[in-house]
């Protein structure tokens, strides 16, 4: 697994013409047509970008092993949330759901056993996520486990470019003062989870490991980093992974 320094320090792959080679190469028409829309020129500022705050819960960490149970998005700008177009699904997942996982997030066997399989709401996940720049808190979550369920399904891969609020959180804790100072006398680093995170910005406490409940919160959170940390102005080339 990748570590939270390779993940901020990762070489940024050529976004726009990976996804025009995507829409080219595409065989499903869902695919296709998402690839076909791009993504904004890398040089727009941040405050021009229509932005969707993207949440999974799974049934545990290894995308070998595990598997997707609910999507969480919300759209929102640097300044607005746009809560009254959120989305929400469950989905079936093809493993069997521990009883573990239930526990995190309260997913329970009967909703699962009702809920459609990812392939069923691919085309909608899709419309929600078209046109907009994904947000995400510890990206190889949402990147690994999307990519792996379309290619199980469909034999394609599904990656696109996404703005990690843990890695930008990383990012700043490093270069701060306090960090270095708490380094030197040997001290542990921040926790940059979530949650912890929101606490740095005195945002309010939402339970969390609810797939829109965590979209939410992530959404809160780029708007607080943005207002504390960097210009409104800043291309989206230098925070997109």
């Amino acid at each position: 697994m990748l570590s939270l320094r390779n993940i901020a320090n990762i070489e940024q792959p050529g976004w726009p013409e990976y996804m025009a080679g995507r829409a080219r190469e595409a065989r499903d028409e869902r695919l296709k047509r998402f690839f076909e829309a791009g993504v904004p020129d890398p040089e727009t500022p941040l405050k021009n970008v229509r932005l969707v705050a993207l949440d999974l819960e799974t049934t545990g960490m290894d995308v070998n092993r595990h598997a997707i149970v609910s999507i969480g998005m919300v759209p929102f700008t640097i300044s607005r949330i746009q809560s009254g177009r959120s989305y929400y699904r469950v989905v079936r997942p093809r493993r069997l759901l521990r009883e573990e996982s239930v526990l995190i997030h309260h997913i329970t066997h009967s909703e699962i056993a009702s809920a459609p399989d990812l392939n069923n709401v691919l085309g909608e996940l899709l419309e929600h996520l078209t046109g907009f720049l994904p947000v995400v808190h510890y990206h190889p979550i949402e990147r690994r486990f999307l990519n792996e369920s379309v290619k199980v399904r469909l034999g394609e891969s599904l990656m696109f470019p996404m703005i990690d609020t843990m890695v930008l959180e990383a990012r700043w804790q490093r270069q701060s003062f306090r960090a270095r100072l708490n380094k030197w006398f040997g001290g542990q680093p921040q926790s940059i989870r979530l949650h912890e995170s929101r606490e740095r910005y005195n945002l309010p406490f939402y339970r969390g490991h609810h797939a829109l409940t965590d979209a939410l919160a992530t959404a809160e959170l780029l708007q607080a980093q943005v207002a504390h940390r960097f210009s409104p102005d800043t291309p989206v080339k230098k925070l997109w992974v």
